[in-house]
């Protein structure tokens, strides 16, 4: 019998336009990655995450399923599995194979629609498995609905960390800190330094899902927020930073214009750019002095042999 419980917390419409308007108000216009994921948004991102140039997610996959049981092992039983930025929830169903009767499944995710019919196929795959799916903004405040676990577990993949700004990152890694108790852990993914060509290709792939999921951020604002951008007077951009570490993703316009937002007016030159996205890579020494920043302990980190990904096991002391 399928066991599924929701609770909506999804930001308002009204946070999007304000955030929007904030943000195209800045010297360098910018737009919160968070907004990316409308239902399409999702959709295009579970493609990107198979092309052929972006090793993340398939890198991780294998982490996972390498360490699993190890995992398993250091979790116990008894534990609300909580998944932070749960997608597809595809990842997290390595981790159900192996734990050991898991109390409960809780993802979070500010896509709603993309969740729920996420968590109502694996309510099919898992049919004993009681899951309390949460449509929340995992960045900001917001409480855990109770359960009876013993014990909590964040996982969060895909090196979502990495779009943070390292302040941020350490703030919200202090927020989940906070939502657990001593003998409580955190799984982490974070990408790794590495060949900037390797990156960019990563971010900018030859069948052009990445630069579909980027301009698929105007055409949610001209949808939601009665915008008139002209997509075809848009370009993705995306390169690497070396100054602070991080791939920028950015919409550079093609030429000098004005675009409407609701009644706002913003101007354009040609060149300029809305910054979207940033994505820190970290050696493994500096994301666990992140985590140390946020209270946590540093306990294991899993790499791959190519040393393009990173898993980190956090303790709460």
């Amino acid at each position: 019998m399928e066991k599924l419980n929701f609770y909506d917390f999804q930001p308002k419409p009204a946070n999007f336009h304000d955030e929007v308007i904030r943000g195209l108000s800045q010297p360098q216009k910018g737009i919160a990655p968070k907004f990316f994921y409308d239902k399409r948004g999702s959709e295009l991102f579970d493609r990107i995450c198979e092309v052929e140039e972006y090793y993340p997610t398939r890198t991780e996959v294998s982490l996972l399923q390498q360490y699993s049981r190890e995992i398993a092992q250091l979790v116990g039983e008894n534990v609300l599995l909580i998944e932070y930025g749960s997608g597809n929830s595809s990842k997290v169903r390595i981790l159900l194979d192996a734990f050991a009767k898991p109390a409960a499944y809780m993802p979070i995710d500010i896509s709603k629609e993309h969740m729920m019919q996420a968590t109502a196929e694996l309510a099919q795959s898992y049919p004993d498995l009681n899951i309390v799916a949460v449509c929340a903004d995992y960045t900001q405040d917001f409480s855990l609905p109770a359960t009876a676990a013993r014990k909590r577990f964040i996982f969060f993949p895909g090196s979502t960390i990495g779009n943070l700004e390292p302040t941020a990152a350490v703030n919200l890694l202090q927020k989940a800190c906070q939502k657990l108790t001593s003998g409580d852990a955190m799984l982490v993914g974070a990408d790794l330094k590495k060949d900037s060509k390797r990156l960019e290709a990563a971010y900018n792939d030859a069948e052009g899902v990445t630069a579909a999921f980027n301009l698929n951020l105007l055409t949610r604002i001209n949808r939601e927020l009665q915008g008139n951008f002209d997509l075809n007077a848009f370009k993705h951009y995306a390169f690497y930073n070396p100054e602070f570490g991080r791939i920028e993703m950015h919409l550079k316009s093609l030429e000098n214009q004005k675009v409407q937002i609701g009644d706002r007016e913003f101007s354009f030159d040609k060149g300029e750019t809305i910054h979207t996205e940033s994505s820190y890579k970290y050696s493994p020494e500096e994301f666990q002095e992140l985590a140390r920043k946020a209270g946590f302990v540093p306990s294991k980190v899993w790499t791959d042999s190519e040393r393009l990904f990173s898993l980190h096991y956090l303790n709460v002391p």
